[in-house]
């Protein structure tokens, strides 16, 4: 059995462990505090003391590759001078001979390098032998050829060297294989100089024999584009990475510039045998670049060249149509060979070369949309000028109706074929892509388009052109009602449905349908549109009154209905009540009414929007017919805003209309606005009579303040005084106070004082602060005034200096009660201190 301490006996082996615990720690700390003495004192001096290790500021294979430059470099700079400047100096024979033997040695010294494993010092000296090669060249000219065209010469040489320099580099090659082979021991690689360099060296023999044969451009180009070539297939099939280097930097320096001439070529051709020319070179520069995307390892680089040779394809076949047919059909030429791209979808090819096929038709139709961009601005856009001009007369056609005194884009004739072509492919192509509704979207904007701008480009009648306009609205209108949504339907649980939540969900049903139509991109797309095409059309028909009117009585009658046959109403309703507020407008005028009476047809609109949306209940539609139906009321304030009478009964009437609105549980703020409205319209009316008394202004507003007050109160037990009469009391008090200083006569003092010092009793006999020092602050204020000629004559009476002193003897009795408080409380400090 195991046997515990009692707690004694554990605490005073505890308290043994601790203290020993301690001894040792003394100990250690001790032995430390020596050892550290010591090795102090046996430390060496600073005199002796190590110096820190700097580490090399370069690398030993970077010094030994800066030396093996600059010695080659140095030694090539020799031979130049030698060859150049002492030329002379020798025969023949000793030219030939030290020429050659320094060249050989130069070019065979590698091979021993190598063999001893001096791979760096190899490359140095056959860098300088390669330079030899390229002085030999120029002394053999100088020598044997001097007749020679230095141009071809040069071409000749080059490619000479660019073949012995080639063989060069592969023949080290094959050397340092079959040493490896025979065991002997050698650089693991071969020179990394002679193959790149010879590239260099073949870029030059056909661009030099171009220009010593004086080529033309045609001929120049397509060495240009050949040399590309070359270089793509090398950089595509050689596995060495300078090779590789050299190559791409060729190719797309070569390629670019070739294409760039090609390009220029067809742009100028005179005619259709100079842009077939262009078009063949521009072709060889598309076979190039697809043939690198057909190869490239890279799905990028695939998927770049791809489109580049597409776009390539497409400026060649265009430059041909453009000398061929009339400049009215170069756009739709351009893009027909752009849409004939989309058939590399189905070719047998890999899957970057069709994607960048596929964005080459795309870039191409954006630039066909982009030359639409004008003539669809100037369709959109030109009828605003007839906001200077309403009902000045019907224009000559429909191309005057937009244009007004600007002047019309030309070659325009095809702008409606080009937006029909593009949306007949979005809506092909996106049928089945996963960018379906995108493309259904684009193609929906570009047939609305493409109907727009007809009657401009065809130079229809006026009222064609009105007729095609609304015959668009009604059908955008009719696209966005008939449109499936697009949003997942969520299956909801099933519930048996009771009589008390029969209204609620049917609310509910309605407002989810109307968020889930406006959030499909489709619909929307077609509501916007019809949306745009009414104010189109609005514009349109203010060049005759008859056109005005019915077409502001055809939009809002068929945004109504599409308001209440569809699920777009919260577009479709204000879109409505709009139009009816401007139809109201062009009635007025129309029949000639003066503003303030068209006022009270307008507030006709508002009255309709109130009874809507009473209609409407919690739909979400409610709320923008609400802020419409506001507008139009705004709107009826402002025509009627220079005549008083009339502004005096159209703010009443909105009050009516506002207060309709706050009957509903769900509306009773408006009440407020209601009761703004009904004082705002009294006021109006009084300013009318010549009413100048303030009260007759404060106390309609005062009386129901303070019952709404009162009323509040008696809810809220908590409100303050300030929050419920402040108000009410203030805006009678303090303009009839005003208007009692500047009162003469006895009667409006003497009414005021005797309100104030109601108020002031009532707020002492309830308690209520707000009532107590408004009525007192009144009341005081009126007194004074009433006392202010006698106490101006007493001012009078005193002498000139007794109101310096008066205020001196204030000053010193304030200050002296300062200090008396001040006393006070440093005594029950100090008294406090003393108790503590």
């Amino acid at each position: 059995m195991t046997s515990f301490p009692s707690p004694a006996e554990e605490l005073r082996v505890l308290d043994a462990e601790l203290r020993h615990l301690d001894a040792r720690r003394a100990f250690l700390l001790s032995r430390r505090a020596w050892l550290v003495n010591a090795l102090y004192a046996a430390a060496p001096g600073p005199a002796s003391a190590v110096p820190p290790v700097r580490r090399p500021e370069a690398t030993a294979p970077r010094v030994q590759n800066v030396l093996l430059v600059l010695g080659g470099v140095l030694l090539t700079v020799a031979a130049i001078a030698f060859t150049l400047v002492s030329w002379g100096h020798l025969g023949i024979a000793g030219r030939a001979l030290v020429l050659g033997a320094v060249t050989v040695a130069a070019l065979g010294a590698p091979v021993l390098l190598l063999r001893r494993g001096l791979r760096s010092t190899a490359e140095a000296v056959a860098g300088l032998g390669l330079a030899l090669t390229v002085l030999d060249a120029y002394a053999l000219h100088e020598v044997a050829f001097t007749g020679a065209d230095g141009t071809g010469y040069a071409a000749v040489a080059a490619a000479v060297l660019a073949t012995v320099w080639a063989a060069y580099g592969l023949a080290l090659a094959a050397l340092r294989t079959g040493a490896a082979e025979s065991g002997a021991t050698v650089s693991r690689t071969g020179l990394a100089l002679p193959l790149p360099l010879a590239l260099i060296a073949a870029q030059l023999p056909l661009l030099l024999w171009s220009f010593a044969v004086n080529a033309s451009v045609e001929t120049v180009t397509a060495v240009l584009l050949v040399t590309a070539a070359a270089d793509t297939a090398i950089a595509l099939r050689v596995p060495l990475k300078p090779v590789r280097i050299v190559a791409v930097v060729g190719a797309s320096g070569w390629g670019a510039w070739g294409v760039l001439a090609a390009g220029w070529l067809s742009w100028a051709a005179p005619g259709p045998s100079a842009a077939a020319r262009a078009a063949a070179l521009l072709a060889l520069a598309a076979a190039i670049a697809l043939t690198t995307a057909w190869l490239a390892p890279k799905p990028a680089l695939a998927l770049g060249t791809a489109l580049t040779g597409g776009l390539l394809t497409v400026a060649g076949l265009g430059g041909i149509a453009r000398a061929v047919l009339p400049e009215v059909w170069t756009v739709p030429a351009h893009l027909l060979c752009g849409i004939a791209l989309l058939t590399a979808v189905r070719a047998q090819a890999p899957e970057p070369v069709r994607r960048g096929l596929v964005h080459a038709s795309a870039v191409v139709q954006g630039f066909t949309l982009a030359t639409t961009v004008p003539v669809v601005a100037i369709a959109l856009l030109g009828p605003v000028g007839l906001l200077e001009r309403i009902w000045s007369g019907a224009p000559a056609d429909a191309r005057a109706a937009v244009t007004l005194d600007a002047p019309w884009p030309p070659n325009t004739a095809t702008v409606p074929l080009v937006l029909a072509a593009v949306a007949g492919v979005l809506a092909l192509t996106g049928r089945t892509a996963p960018w379906r509704t995108p493309a259904l979207v684009g193609a929906s904007v570009l047939a609305w388009a493409t109907v727009l701008v007809l009657p401009a480009v065809l130079e229809l009648p006026y009222a064609a052109g009105l007729v095609t306009q609304g015959l668009l609205m009604v059908a955008t209108m009719t696209f966005a009602g008939l449109t499936r949504s697009a949003a997942p339907e969520h299956p909801q649980p099933s519930t048996v449905p009771t009589e008390s939540t029969a209204s609620t969900a049917s609310t509910a049903s309605t407002a989810s349908k109307v968020s889930e139509r406006l959030r499909s991109p489709l619909p929307l797309t077609g509501t916007l549109l019809a949306l745009v095409t009414s104010v189109s059309l609005v514009l349109h028909s203010l060049a005759t009154e008859p056109a005005t009117l019915i077409a502001l009585a055809t939009s809002t009658v068929l945004f109504a209905a599409a308001a209440w046959r569809t699920d777009l109403g919260a577009l479709a309703a204000p879109a409505s009540l709009v139009h009816a507020t401007a139809l109201t407008c062009a009635i007025g005028t129309s029949v000639g009414w003066p503003p303030q009476h068209t006022a009270l047809l307008v507030l006709t609109v508002p009255a309709i929007a109130a009874l809507v949306a009473a209609r409407l209940a919690d739909s979400p539609m409610t709320i923008p017919v609400e802020a419409t139906g506001a507008a139009a009321g705004l709107v009826a304030i402002a025509l009627s805003a220079t005549h008083p009478p009339l502004l005096a009964l159209t703010l009443a009437l909105c009050g009516v209309i506002v207060t309709g609105r706050a009957v509903r549980p769900d509306r009773r703020h408006l009440g407020y606005l209601a009761a703004a409205l009904f004082v705002t319209a009294s006021w109006v009316r009084l300013a009318v009579w010549e009413v100048g008394s303030p009260e007759a202004y404060t106390l309609p507003v005062t009386l129901p303040a303070l019952v709404v007050g009162h009323l509040r109160r008696r809810g809220d037990r908590t409100a303050s005084s300030w929050t419920a009469y402040g108000p009410g009391l203030a805006i009678t008090l303090v303009p009839s106070l005003v208007a009692a200083w500047a009162d003469t006569h006895w009667l409006r003092p003497l009414l005021l004082g005797t309100a104030a010092l109601a108020v002031t009793l009532l707020g002492a006999r309830h308690r209520l602060q707000a009532p107590l020092l408004l009525g007192g602050a009144t009341l005081a204020l009126v007194a004074l005034h009433e006392l202010a000629p006698y106490i101006a004559q007493v001012v009078d009476a005193l002498p000139r200096w007794a109101p310096p002193a008066l205020a001196g003897l204030a000053l010193l009795a304030l200050g002296a009660t300062y200090e008396h408080r001040l006393r006070d409380a440093r005594r029950v400090r100090n008294l406090l201190g003393k108790l503590s």
